[in-house]
C-alpha cells in the first residue's frame, strides 16, 4: 500500500483565469494533472453545489478531476509549495448540507474521477476485509462484498454516499448501538496528508493521523482507501415496528432493547407529526392499515415508531419470529399496532434508494434539505421531546419530512475517543434527525426553526453535539470539541500546517 514519499513538481504553463476570478493569480499548474484541471462553467457549477443548497460561497476557481491518487497528492503538495497556497477540498458525491466539500476561490477535487479513470471499481474484497476507494459508494461496496457471501457490519441510512465522506465525520445508522459507528469500524487507511504526502495509517502505524482523520471532517486528510472490515452476511431481515403514543414509554423501551446482549441488529426511531404527510409513513405500512394509522395520529397530534430488525438466514428462519417474541416482551407499545415484514439484507440496508427515486420522480430531489442533526444526552432527551417534537415543530405549519430519534451507547459500541468525533458526555446518548426538505424558495422557514431549537437546547441548558451540520466561528468549534480542541488543534498544526484542506467547515482561517 501506499508509503509516504515526495510529490513531483514539474509545471506547466496555464492560461490565466481572469474571468473566474480576477482577484487571483496562480502559479502554473503541475505538468502531471495540468490536463484534469477544469475550469469550464459546468465544472465550476458542479463544485459549487451540495446536497444542502443552502450556502453559495464564492465558487472555486478550478476543480480537479483525477486519475488517480497520486493526481491528488500531486495538486495538494503543489498547493503547499506555493507563498500563498490554495485552499483544497475533496468532493463525493456532494452531500454535504452547508458547504462543507466546497472551496471558495480554491479548487475541490471530484473524487468520483477516480473510479472513471480507472476502468472499473476500486473495491477488492480479500476475505475478511475489502480495500475500496475513498470515491466508493456504500451501495457500491455492498453489492460487491455480497457476491462473497460478506458484508461490512455498520451503515448510514442512505448508502449513495462515499465512503471517504462518512469516514470523515463518523457513519451512523440503527447498527451503531452495538457495531458502533463506521469510524469504529477500520483497519486501515491511506491518507493524502495537506503536505501532499500519501500515508498508509492504522492503529499501528502511524496511528495519530490515522485516529485524526476519523471523524476527523477532512482536516487532516483526504481518504484515498480504507479497509473495511468484514463478516458473513446474513441473508434476510425480520423488520419490525412498533407504535407509541407516549414518549416516555417509547424512550424506555429503546434503551431496553439496546441493552440485550446479542439482541437486535438493528434499532431507530421515527416520529409521525400530524403536519407530516402521509407519504413520510404511508410505504412503511400495508395500505389496509393506512386509515387506523391516520386516525392515531391525528388523536395524539404525534405517534413515536420503533423500527427493529433481526437478521436471519434460511437455516435459522424457524425460530426467529421466537427470538423476536423474547425480545419484545414487556414492551408498552400501543396494542394491535406492531407491524412485520420480511425483506432480503440488500432490500434492507438499501430501503432509503426507494424513497429517492419517487422523490427525483417528482422533482423534490434536488431541493434546499435544511436538515439539522444532533447528538442528545439521554438525561434530557425527555426535556427535548417536550420542547422540540411537542413545542416547536408542530408550530410550523409547512411540511415536515423524516424525523429520526434513536439512541446508541458510546461504551458497548466502541466509541474510540482516539477518533476526532466528538459525542456528549453521558455513556447513552441519542441520535436526532431533523430531515426536513424544501422546495426552492421556502427553505428559510425550516433554517429559522433549526435555529429555535438550537436556542432552546442553548437556554434549557441541553449539552447537545452537531453531526453534519457544522458552526460558523472558530469559538463554536472549540466549544464543540470541548476537550478534544487541543488535540485537534496540535493534529491540525501536524498534518495540515498551511491550513489547506476542508476550508468549508469554517474551522481554521485560511493563511
Amino acid at each position: 500500500m501506499a508509503k509516504s514519499r515526495p510529490i513531483s513538481t514539474f509545471l506547466v504553463i496555464i492560461s490565466f483565469l481572469s474571468h473566474f476570478t480576477p482577484s487571483i493569480e496562480l502559479s502554473p499548474w503541475p505538468v502531471e494533472i495540468a490536463p484534469r484541471i477544469r475550469v469550464d462553467p459546468d465544472a465550476i457549477a458542479t463544485a459549487s453545489t451540495d446536497f444542502g443548497q443552502e450556502v453559495h460561497p464564492p465558487n472555486p476557481v478550478a476543480a480537479l478531476y483525477p486519475s488517480s491518487v497520486q493526481d491528488i497528492a500531486t495538486l495538494v503538495n503543489f498547493s503547499y509549495n506555493l507563498s500563498s497556497p490554495l485552499s483544497i477540498a475533496a468532493r463525493g458525491v456532494g452531500h454535504s448540507l452547508m458547504g462543507q466539500a466546497m472551496a471558495p476561490n480554491g479548487v475541490v477535487v471530484e473524487m468520483a474521477s477516480l473510479n472513471n479513470s480507472s476502468g472499473g471499481s476500486r473495491i477488492t474484497v480479500s476475505g475478511s476485509y475489502a480495500d475500496v476507494g475513498g470515491e466508493q459508494l456504500w451501495i457500491d461496496l455492498l453489492q460487491a462484498t455480497l457476491k462473497h457471501g460478506l458484508a461490512p457490519v455498520s451503515w448510514t441510512d442512505y448508502l449513495y454516499i462515499t465512503v471517504g465522506g462518512t469516514l470523515s465525520n463518523a457513519g451512523i445508522s440503527g447498527q451503531a448501538f452495538h457495531r458502533g459507528p463506521q469510524i469504529s469500524n477500520v483497519l486501515e487507511l491511506d491518507v493524502i496528508t495537506g503536505k501532499g504526502e500519501l500515508v498508509t495509517c492504522s492503529k499501528d502505524t502511524n496511528s495519530e493521523l490515522f485516529f485524526a482523520v476519523l471523524g476527523g471532517l477532512g482536516q487532516f486528510g483526504i481518504i484515498t482507501r480504507a479497509r473495511i472490515p468484514l463478516e458473513p452476511a446474513p441473508e434476510r431481515a425480520k423488520w419490525i415496528q412498533l407504535l407509541y403514543s407516549d414518549f416516555s414509554a417509547f424512550s424506555k423501551d429503546q434503551e431496553h432493547l439496546i441493552s440485550i446482549n446479542n439482541g437486535l441488529d438493528y434499532l431507530e426511531g421515527l416520529i409521525f407529526l400530524q403536519n407530516s404527510p402521509p407519504s413520510n409513513w404511508e410505504s412503511s405500512f400495508p395500505p389496509s392499515d393506512h386509515p387506523r394509522i391516520s386516525s392515531l395520529i391525528s388523536k395524539y397530534g404525534i405517534i413515536y415508531c420503533i423500527e427493529a430488525v433481526k437478521y436471519y438466514n434460511d437455516s435459522t428462519s424457524h425460530t426467529v419470529d421466537q427470538e423476536l417474541q423474547e425480545l419484545l416482551k414487556g414492551l408498552n407499545f400501543l396494542p394491535d399496532f406492531i407491524f412485520t415484514k420480511n425483506v432480503s439484507l440488500l432490500d434492507f440496508l438499501n430501503r432509503v434508494r426507494g424513497a429517492e427515486l419517487a422523490l427525483r420522480s417528482q422533482g423534490l430531489w434536488d431541493v434546499p434539505h435544511p436538515w439539522l442533526n444532533l447528538f442528545i444526552p439521554r438525561s434530557r432527551i425527555s426535556d427535548f421531546n417536550s420542547g422540540v417534537f411537542r413545542d416547536i415543530l408542530p408550530k410550523l405549519n409547512q411540511t415536515t419530512t423524516p424525523l429520526l430519534v434513536y439512541p446508541m451507547n458510546r461504551n458497548n459500541s466502541r466509541w474510540d475517543d482516539r477518533t476526532s468525533a466528538v459525542t456528549p458526555d453521558e455513556d447513552i446518548f441519542y441520535a436526532v434527525g431533523l430531515l426536513h426538505s424544501s422546495r426552492a424558495n421556502d427553505w428559510e422557514p425550516f433554517e429559522n426553526q433549526n435555529k429555535e431549537v438550537l436556542n432552546f437546547c442553548d437556554k434549557a441548558g441541553i449539552k447537545i453535539k452537531l453531526y453534519l451540520y457544522g458552526y460558523k466561528t472558530k469559538e463554536e468549534w472549540v466549544t464543540h470539541f470541548g476537550p478534544k480542541w487541543r488535540t485537534f488543534e496540535d493534529r491540525k498544526a501536524q498534518f495540515d500546517p498551511k491550513l489547506i484542506l476542508s476550508p468549508g467547515q469554517q474551522i481554521f482561517k485560511s493563511i
